[in-house]
């Protein structure tokens, strides 16, 4: 089945809005620090990658984070958080993406989402340590973490937390698949 650009252009500003508003509702998750925050934003992402392939997935990405820069703003007057949101959803999207395009099963799903969710800890990881909290402190005009200190909070905090919210999005994601799986097939032309 072909897709007319305007059929593509209005499904995907219609998931952007959509993921926007997931990210409104965002929630810290007690055990972990306060900045670091779970949503559910990367679900439409995941689905309009599947209807439409990668690009359209990182697009809902990109627009959603800008529409939250444009509402919500940023405490460093960058938007720094905004760019870990969308590398973090393109690190958990594209892997899950194309993993899922080799099995196209239901188990295959599962370790799609299994794949994508530690390709964005590992990766959302590095970025943290090496450009994120570097950033962030810059723009803040904080006091450069050290080395060991920035490494303890990565271990302990930032890397469990990305693996945890990778695995609440999977299970939300999983169980809106199972019920979409034949309409996202049928749009997809599977």
């Amino acid at each position: 089945m072909k897709h007319s650009k305007v059929k593509v252009s209005v499904t995907i500003a219609m998931l952007s809005s959509i993921s926007f508003i997931l990210m409104l509702l965002n929630f810290p998750l007690p055990p972990f620090p306060g900045f670091l925050l779970v949503d559910f934003s990367d679900v439409p992402a995941l689905i309009a990658a599947l209807i439409f392939g990668p690009i359209a997935g990182i697009v809902v990405e990109f627009l959603k984070n800008v529409m939250n820069y444009l509402f919500i703003g940023s405490p460093t007057g960058v938007p720094v958080g905004q760019i870990a949101n969308f590398l973090a959803g393109i690190l958990f999207v594209l892997p899950t993406y194309y993993v899922y395009q080799k099995l196209r099963t239901r188990k295959g799903m599962v370790f799609s989402l299994v794949a994508g969710t530690i390709t964005m800890g590992i990766i959302m990881s590095i970025l943290n340590y090496y450009v994120i909290l570097p950033a962030y402190t810059w723009f803040l005009n904080a006091p450069a973490m050290g080395a060991e200190e920035t490494r303890k909070l990565i271990v302990a905090s930032i890397f469990p937390f990305n693996l945890l919210k990778g695995m609440m999005i999977s299970v939300v994601f999983f169980l809106i698949f199972v019920r979409m799986r034949p309409w996202i097939t049928q749009q997809s032309g599977l």
